[in-house]
């Protein structure tokens, strides 16, 4: 089976030491990724670890797909506890940097302990070094990595870096790579801040022979050759047919269309799009820089998501304002799913939907943790109640923009998740969608029937984030290819996914997850019966508890 290579090289930020540890047996068995991150994780972190605390590890991975030159693999893995949802959490963002961290040799590199002084980790093939950083204190993203150009050479694209909500411990702080590129969901950018690390850097000129079969050629051609909307227009393609299908989020969740959806649709992203943007060696193309001279904004985006939560959901229907709050989040490093949504629901506690100006000013206040913005950084699900709104989260992960009190299958997707809310997960919105293709169409009605189709996408999902192969590859990757590509059965391939999801499940079991966290805002046909169903996929208890037997060795 096709792995990483090289060690597992552990840092203590507090005491300045490293250690440089053999994990073999890890990467045969997981791959890479998230599925060797999650395993080193699940066996070093404490399961009682505090996520912000100097004992939770934040581990970053890429897979063996980086020694290719194929398309769908410029991406990786960060994983540690997340500060909100409270479980194991991976994060896995794209852009240019799994190369960079390639060529320092190392298959995964954890960060523990907790620094005194704010530190930049410059992580080379031989060997840490930590920079004290004072004059960052307080650095946006951009004026981070144009400080660690100026002063070393080092390019955006080797760089890690948090923003100010990162430093202040926002719950749904992200690590930002190649500026506008995010480790997003989860809010791993204030475990990271918690350690007192400003960033960190990769460099090197090792990176290990990993010998990738030819057949990577015929993906690549197909991904530079097809006609695919994405291209043009990104995620957000997909916002008209899901307002048509009454499957939008919109008004903090409240409704599920939007009136002035032709503001922030992918026509009107693509009418600010003015160049071609990409990951490492993608020739499939499908990011947004995109720009507005007349207000002076320029940023990538936003995608589906962001244009949900800033847009629809927080009842804004012109794109350059969804630009403008996309911008900030980049500039000072948050979740703009998770920024938007908790701005959403505090307009909707206010009855000020549509207030742009309002919204930018929550932005910089979340982020500085000041004013309200203090509370509103501690995520919805620990201040629904003080706002007086209901309660849009998932395991303290707030929604996503695929709807599932339209598509159920995702609704299920949402409620068992270990992650929360999230959408890439199972992606199992791709498959109930009209206008997917008849051998892929799930009826996105009912839950009950679709267990066996949501812990299949769940495993393959993971393996993907093991490989590391973009979750965007769906329409050219086929059994036959993960065979080819990865030398081994497709059935073993989809056990590393399933293994993962395990070993998720049951450190966040340790922690007190179970079934009474497998639960919905709204009501879905059969939910009970279906949860039955997936537990018993899954070989899990009735209470969603992974026995002593299944916990893979």
């Amino acid at each position: 089976m096709l792995h990483s290579k090289g060690p597992l090289v552990s840092v203590d930020v507090g005491t300045r030491e490293t250690e440089r540890i053999d994990v073999t047996e890890v990467l045969e068995s997981y791959i890479g990724g998230r599925g060797v991150a999650t395993r080193l994780a699940h066996d070093r972190v404490p399961f009682d670890a505090d996520p912000l605390g100097p004992e939770n590890r934040l581990v970053f991975t890429t897979g063996p797909m980086q020694a290719s030159t194929m398309s769908f693999t410029g991406r990786m893995n960060v994983t540690g506890v997340s500060p909100l949802t409270d479980g194991l959490l991976s994060s896995n963002a794209g852009g240019f940097m799994s190369r960079h961290f390639a060529d320092t040799g190392n298959a995964a590199v954890e960060f523990t302990g907790r620094s005194d002084e704010l530190v930049v980790v410059h992580v080379r093939d031989d060997g840490v070094r930590f920079e004290e950083v004072p004059n960052l204190e307080g650095g946006t993203v951009p004026e981070t990595v144009a400080y660690l150009d100026e002063a070393h050479g080092i390019g955006a694209d080797q760089t890690a870096v948090v923003g100010p909500a990162g430093e202040n411990e926002v719950r749904f702080a992200s690590i930002m790579t190649s500026e506008e590129r995010a480790f997003g969901r989860g809010g791993l950018g204030a475990v990271l801040g918690s350690k007192n690390v400003k960033a960190v850097t990769f460099e090197g000129d090792s990176a290990p022979d990993i010998d990738v079969p030819a057949g990577q050629m015929e993906i690549h051609r197909e991904a530079a050759t097809d006609d695919h909307v994405m291209k043009e227009q990104g995620t957000v393609a997909v916002m008209d047919l899901a307002n048509e299908v009454d499957g939008l989020p919109s008004y903090y969740f409240s409704e599920q269309t939007f009136e002035g959806v032709e503001g922030i649709n992918g026509d009107a992203v693509a009418e600010k799009k003015y160049k071609k943007g990409t990951c490492s060696a993608c020739a499939f193309a499908c990011k947004l820089p995109t720009k507005d001279e007349e207000r002076g904004i320029e940023t990538e985006g936003p995608e589906y998501e962001v244009a949900m939560a800033f847009g629809s959901n927080s009842g804004v229907d012109d794109i350059v304002d969804v630009m403008k709050s996309n911008q900030l989040c980049d500039d000072y490093g948050l979740d703009a799913i998770s920024a938007g949504n908790t701005v959403a629901a505090y307009l909707a506690a206010e009855d000020e939907f549509g207030n742009r100006e309002l919204i930018w000013d929550l932005v910089e206040k979340i982020a500085h943790r000041e004013g309200v913005g203090d509370t509103l950084a501690e995520g919805i699900d620990r201040v629904h109640d003080e706002l007086g709104v209901e309660n849009w989260t998932v395991k303290g992960m707030d929604f996503a923009g695929h709807e599932g009190r339209v598509l159920n299958g995702q609704g299920l997707s949402y409620a068992v998740a270990n992650r929360g809310a999230d959408h890439m997960y199972a992606t199992f919105y791709s498959v109930e969608y009209p206008l997917v293709p008849q051998e892929q169409a799930v009826d996105p009605k009912g839950t009950v029937g679709k267990a066996d189709v949501l812990a299949e996408r769940e495993d393959l999902m993971a393996l993907n984030d093991s490989g590391v192969v973009c979750k965007f590859s769906r329409d050219y990757m086929t059994p036959e290819r993960y065979e080819m590509l990865f030398g081994a059965d497709f059935e073993d391939l989809l056990d590393v996914g399933a293994r993962t999801v395990t070993l998720e499940r049951h450190f966040n079991n340790q922690r007190g997850f179970d079934r009474d966290d497998d639960r919905l805002p709204y009501d879905l046909p059969e939910f009970e019966a279906a949860l039955d169903e997936y537990y018993e996929v899954r070989g899990w208890t009735d209470d969603g508890v992974v026995p002593d037997g299944r916990v893979p060795a």
